[in-house]
């Protein structure tokens, strides 16, 4: 059972303001960008309470192939230390593994602490990607 909360902290009292259509569905679209209902975002808003910071198409494809590399390191690691427990040739190295896992944790923070311009409607021209290719 959930614990009731003091009648302070309880949201019962609602604010009302007018916006025309346009402005609804931006506000509706920053809240789903920022990944909160319209009413979290709004009172985080007006409160001048921080948002959290949007992430770029990049930026999560890059999260994302750190957690499967983090995976894969984390499969070699368990192999290993079985093979070094029954004797046998380990597929890699303890020393190495650990030196991989601490460069994914600090790659994982660089990305976190670099600031971007880019978002998911700066989406990448045609021309662009086969620079990237």
């Amino acid at each position: 059972m959930r614990p009731k909360l003091s009648k302070n902290l309880l949201r019962n009292k609602t604010l009302e303001a007018r916006v025309n259509a346009i402005e609804h569905e931006m506000i509706k679209l920053k809240a789903q960008d920022a990944g909160l209902s319209i009413a979290e975002f709004t009172r985080r808003s007006v409160l001048l309470k921080p948002l959290p910071r949007r992430l770029s198409k990049i930026t999560l494809a890059t999260y994302r192939e750190l957690v499967r590399i983090g995976n894969n390191i984390n499969q070699l690691t368990r192999a290993t230390n079985a093979a070094i427990k029954m004797g046998v040739q380990p597929p890699a190295y303890p020393y190495q593994l650990a030196e991989l896992r601490n460069l994914l944790q600090e790659i994982g923070r660089e990305l976190s602490s670099i600031e971007t311009e880019v978002t998911d409607d700066d989406d990448i021209d045609d021309e662009d990607k086969e620079e990237w290719e």
